[in-house]
């Protein structure tokens, strides 16, 4: 299994924060000596009962010799976490303490728990569970047990409600529980859950908080503070506003506290607009008077040499007390909400109550979409301006506003992922309810913006794209799109399909229209659309709505788009309220575009007759109004192709029988954790070579072709006699092994004389490329060649790719790429994804291949690489796709000491 047990040390890489049932952090790790007075400490706290259930009788104190046994683990056999939160003198204190001990060296271990009274209904038992079953499967087991007493209601709650299956027995008063602690699809759903309830709240907490402190709270006009101070009061926050300046007795027409220890009240969110140098003091101070969330305006964080806190020092401190962290240089929050009408930030006047709820990242960034929404006049429910994304990031922006029945719509700018494969997540089940539109721009992922301390990816170009298409997001290439996208999703209600009627007073326009629709994947329904708009407005305007009337009840019209521009004379009528009017009576979406208007006091680009929302969950009243029709057309294709996803699912996670359960896993494991003990000198990068090869695609159900290398004639003659004629030659180097028109490959060579005046040939043939090595093969049927590639990315973790070999891949980087776990649609759609897999279907007279057999290889790659961040890479190429099945012709796998994943199967927020 590698590395000897005892050498493995402490084991860092099991730290986690964690977010609790109530939405507060608290940081868990393995327990350590240190930890004695801890845990004595926490005994002595505890109620006799509590003491009773835990240990089956009372003690009023623990040994030394129990102290000793609980602290001095060795992270293998006995293995112990704690759960810690600082307690207002600053001292970490032990709130929940769970370890196992595995029983006789098998692969079952006795698990038990202890939480402290005070902490007891915040989700400790289930969180020590999942993160001690992680840690048992990475140290061999694969059973926990327990011994509960009857009386112990909330723990044997804990197991039964974990998703593991449970087996259960009553014996000598003492309930006796057993389960396998492999991952489950019910447990995993569980842990979603409850990973989803606890950071929704844990966001709610902060977007609806009782009392605010604005701590830097200014009477200078221009500051930061003085201008955060007054867009809370003058935005009529219904809860209580307290400003912080320990020089000055009132502030913006508040009272003015020199600490958070002055006021009465308990302070839920402090918003902090202090210099670098205080900010470590305050975030102490917040921590001691119990503040549940810190929203830092402070920036140059990044550039603090000397003066105070980096940011990572400013998370790890505000963890410490079940702080969550906006910020910093966060440009604010905003909860449109009429019983909470929350503006913490630093624009001056609220948004316009509405559906959609807005993600972003960097300052500037969160500036100017604000800006953009209030210009454009769509509604907002909510605005999360999360800065540099220390800690709160978009991933948990969207387990808050999956929650909220006032967001219908949510829009999110990424310029840097923390956990894309938990974005990934999220935002799937997240689109199958609501729109996600995403803006990124095209090295998001791989260049870092000043402030954002996060890995990037490595990964082929286009992984990150394929990634988020998947997940069933709306991906704009920049702010405006996203805006576009927003401004109908803000007004109108999905499209049914993507056939739309064209209105326009204009005929050369209609044509612009029915174009621009087939450009953006759309279908112009073939319907009379010409107006006639001459003469008084009355009339125009019921021409209008006739005409619009009429289009919209077409059965074979699923959205409209209407183009207008000013009458001969020159003059501009404002229709919006008729076309609004008229919309409302018919379930299908309109989208409107002006032209030629020279009046410069008429908006582009926004919502025309504006109103807000009424009911939760309510279509904002309005017209999506847009200076050019393609630009409305683009918004208007890209809702028709996510609603086009939504209606098709996102598929079912199907492994073949022979992969069920976790066998699979543990084999490979088992194998690659040998062979990395063995890798020389502790490589970072180990080829197997063909034997162990074959040996890990094996224990997916997957075979290569045997190929026989040679050095002689004679040795190549003898290989082919025992493979069996007739034989194909190729070149061992991985650019010429599948390129028959380089001369690295020759077929059907069907005796010993042919064979060796073929060898003799590619020799020659071959050295000016270096005189690359040679093998024997024994021919395949007749096929199309692919190639099926597996990576592990710093970022991502496993990536997928599928090609069509040949220049297709070599020239023209012609790949489709996927992130495990795959659904079969998923595979399905990475098969066909490659502009040359038309070739595996027909294409020009060529024979269909058994297209179902190479989605199968694929669907073993994913899993194989998606149970095993040791495989640093794996590829098949090529892999041959016949009439009737496929042959893998080679595989070479590269392994390595993986990185953590960013996405696992226990609940930890990122660190960083």
């Amino acid at each position: 299994m590698g590395e000897p047990a005892e050498s493995r040390g402490y084991p860092a890489h099991w730290e986690a924060d964690v977010v609790l049932r109530d939405g507060a952090a608290a940081h868990l790790r393995p327990i350590s000596t240190d930890d004695a007075e801890r845990l004595q400490r926490m005994h002595a706290a505890q109620s006799e009962s509590s003491i009773y259930l835990r240990y089956f009788t009372y003690k009023s104190t623990l040994t030394p010799k129990e102290l000793r046994r609980f602290t001095q683990v060795d992270h293998v056999d006995r293995v112990a976490m704690v759960v810690l939160l600082a307690s207002p003198s600053g001292e970490q204190e032990i709130i929940g303490l769970g370890g196992y001990d595995r029983i006789d060296g098998s692969a079952e271990a006795e698990v038990s728990f202890n939480i402290s009274d005070a902490h007891q209904g915040r989700g400790l038992g289930s969180i020590l569970l999942e993160h001690l079953a992680a840690a048992g499967r990475e140290r061999g087991l694969r059973r926990f047990s327990a011994e509960v007493l009857p009386q112990n209601r909330k723990m044997l709650t804990v197991f039964s409600e974990a998703g593991y299956e449970v087996q259960r027995r009553f014996e000598d008063g003492v309930v006796l529980l057993e389960f396998s602690i492999d991952p489950t699809e019910r447990s995993r759903a569980v842990m979603e859950a409850r990973e989803h309830r606890a950071e929704s709240r844990s966001v709610a907490e902060l977007l609806a908080p009782k009392q605010v402190a604005v701590i830097g709270a200014s009477r200078e006009y221009g500051s930061v503070g003085y201008h955060l101070l007054q867009n809370l009061v003058e935005g009529r926050f219904t809860g209580g506003v307290h400003s912080v300046n320990p020089e000055a007795f009132e502030v913006g027409g508040t009272e003015a506290y020199a600490s958070l220890a002055h006021i009465k009240q308990d302070v839920d969110l402090a918003v902090v607009a202090v210099p670098p140098e205080r900010l470590a003091e305050v975030v102490i101070d917040c921590g001691r008077h119990g503040v549940k969330g810190l929203l830092v305006v402070t920036s140059g964080l990044d550039r603090t040499e000397g003066l105070g806190l980096d940011q990572r020092e400013l998370v790890r401190l505000a963890r410490q007390w079940g702080m969550r962290v906006i910020g910093p240089a966060s440009v604010g929050l905003i909860n449109t909400a009429p019983d909470v009408a929350l503006n913490a930030s630093l624009s001056p006047q609220m948004p316009l109550r509405g559906g959609v709820g807005l993600f972003s990242q960097s300052a500037s960034i969160g500036v100017s979409l604000y800006a953009a929404a209030h210009r454009r006049q769509i509604g907002l429910s909510a605005v999360i301006s999360a800065g540099n994304r220390a800690d709160l990031s978009g991933n948990d922006a969207m387990q808050r506003l999956e929650d909220d029945e006032a967001t219908r719509a949510v829009g999110i700018s990424l310029e840097s992922f923390g956990n894309p494969r938990k974005f990934s997540r999220i935002a799937r089940r997240l689109s199958l309810t609501k729109p996600v539109v995403v803006a990124t721009s095209d090295v998001t992922g791989r260049r870092l913006p000043p402030g954002h301390d996060v890995r990037t990816t490595s990964a082929p170009q286009g992984a990150l794209d394929a990634m988020l298409e998947n997940s069933g997001v709306i991906r704009c290439g920049n702010h405006d799109s996203l805006m576009d996208v927003l401004q109908v999703l803000a007004t109108q209600p999905l499209p049914a399909g993507g056939r739309v009627g064209t209105l326009s007073n204009s005929p050369s326009m209609s044509r612009v229209l029915a174009d621009a629709a087939e450009a953006h994947g759309l279908e112009a329904a073939h319907l009379d659309g010409s107006l006639d708009l001459e003469g008084t407005q009355r009339e125009a305007a019921a021409a209008l709505a006739e005409a619009l009337d009429t289009m919209l009840g077409a059965e074979e019209v699923d959205a409209v788009a209407v183009c207008l521009q000013p009458s001969i004379t020159g003059e501009h009528h404002d229709h919006s309220r008729t076309i609004l009017e008229t919309a409302q009576q018919h379930p299908k979406p309109v989208v409107v575009s002006l032209i030629g208007i020279l009046e410069p006091d008429v908006p582009l680009n926004h919502v025309a007759a504006a109103a807000p929302v009424l009911a939760t969950g309510s279509l904002q009243q309005g017209v999506p109004v847009f200076s050019s029709p393609a630009r409305s057309m683009a918004a208007l294709g890209k809702i028709v192709t996510y609603q086009r996803w939504r209606r098709q699912g996102i598929g079912e996670y199907r492994v073949p029988p022979d992969l069920e359960g976790t066998q699979a896993q543990r084999a490979g494991d088992e194998l690659l954790e040998r062979w990395l003990g063995e890798s020389v000198d502790g490589a970072d990068l180990c080829r197997l070579d063909p034997g162990r090869t074959d040996q890990l695609l094996e224990v997916y159900g997957l075979e290569a072709m045997e190929s026989a290398p040679f050095d002689t004639e004679d040795e190549a003659v003898e290989a082919a006699e025992r493979l069996g004629w007739p034989v194909a030659v190729k070149a061992t180097s991985s650019h010429l092994r599948h390129r028959l028109d380089l001369g690295g490959v020759r077929l059907n060579i069907s005796d010993a004389t042919m064979l060796r005046r073929t060898v003799a040939e590619m020799r020659h043939q071959l050295a000016h490329y270096g005189a690359p090595g040679l093998e024997i093969q024994t021919m395949a049927p007749i096929g199309q060649g692919c190639m099926v590639r597996a990576i592990e990315d710093p970022l991502m973790g496993p990536v997928v790719s599928f090609g069509i070999s040949g220049d297709a891949v070599d020239l023209l980087d012609d790949w489709a790429h996927a992130v495990p776990p795959l659904t079969d649609q998923d595979i399905r759609q990475l098969v066909r994804g490659p502009r040359a897999a038309r070739k595996l279907l027909g294409h020009r007279g060529l024979p269909v291949v058994d297209i179902a057999a190479v989605e199968e290889v694929v669907q073993r790659v994913a899993l194989l690489k998606d149970n095993h961040p040791q495989v640093a890479s794996l590829e098949l190429a090529p892999l041959l796709a016949a009439q009737e099945g496929v042959r893998i012709l080679h595989a070479a796998v590269d392994i390595a000491n993986p990185e953590q994943r960013t996405d696992s199967a226990r609940r930890a927020i990122s660190r960083w």
